[in-house]
């Protein structure tokens, strides 16, 4: 093989695949409130606030079209009733917008943190599902991470997956395949919905709150970019081991489903009396 061909080949992969540790500066944006973010650990890690002027968020620089994301995050401790941190991917489009959240519904002191994750594709959502974290998430770093391939998105925490959503165009349920999305993290007061559906509100007189991240990690297809990265079957996180759960990870995903959740839409028989039916298609 020619001098000239393996640059080429080299110069193609690094554009169309972003695959390294960030830094914040080197790949995310202040979306608002530059005031309540700030960079620690030379960019390595970052610090957002929420006090009674503002929350504060980010996003990635650049879209993405299938691949995989994590942060480290080290959420709100003690009373943090009423506020959401959030980590989620965003087609940045209205009506159509595909979408998979990560939400940190913050708690009274001594009750668990729940997550709930979020699934919008082709603009439908309400598909949420909660579980309560095991642990308690704002004493140390935990890494939450998103894989999202043709065949399959999974939410994971600390490598033990949470939420699991396939492919099934063939039953006619809409996929997130189409749209390249950012990367986008928010800090922010909900307290008409976030804590025991907004029975619990927001203590001021705890403000601030913060919320810590690091461990920047994206490997993905970068838009715009080559046509050909998002279906490009050399790209790792298309390969078969990444296409469904391999048994120890089932294991632990009914772990999680049998022993921490406390809400899922597939079974809210008030909001779907007949059950979609990306719910009956098996794991």
């Amino acid at each position: 093989m020619s001098t000239s061909l393996v640059l080429c080949i080299l110069a193609l992969f690094s554009c169309s695949v972003s695959a390294r540790p960030a830094t914040f500066l080197q790949d995310f944006r202040i979306t608002w409130s530059d005031s309540h973010i700030r960079q620690i650990e030379g960019g390595k890690a970052i610090q957002l606030i929420l006090d009674r002027n503002s929350g504060c968020g980010f996003a990635s620089k650049y879209q993405y079209l299938f691949g995989r994301v994590s942060m480290k995050i080290k959420l709100v401790p003690g009373d943090s009733a009423g506020t959401v941190t959030a980590f989620y991917m965003n087609s940045d489009t209205n009506t159509v917008r595909d979408e998979l959240d990560f939400e940190f519904l913050g708690n009274r002191s001594g009750q668990p943190y729940t997550v709930q994750t979020n699934i919008y594709a082709h603009g439908k959502g309400d598909r949420e599902q909660r579980i309560n974290l095991w642990f308690d998430p704002s004493a140390d770093f935990h890494t939450y991470t998103i894989l999202w391939n043709h065949r399959i998105i999974i939410f994971s925490v600390d490598d033990i997956p949470i939420r699991v959503y396939k492919n099934n165009e063939a039953r006619g349920v809409p996929y997130p395949k189409f749209q390249p999305m950012g990367i986008y993290s928010t800090l922010w007061e909900a307290d008409d919905w976030a804590t025991r559906g907004g029975l619990e509100k927001i203590d001021w007189s705890k403000a601030p709150f913060y919320a810590y991240y690091k461990d920047f990690d994206i490997e993905g297809c970068q838009k715009p970019g080559p046509a050909t990265c998002a279906s490009n079957p050399n790209n790792w996180w298309e390969g078969a081991a990444y296409q469904q759960l391999s048994a120890d990870q089932a294991r632990r995903y009914h772990w999680v489903r049998q022993n921490h959740m406390i809400y899922d839409y597939c079974t809210d028989k008030s909001r779907y009396p007949v059950t979609p039916p990306e719910c009956v298609a098996g794991i």
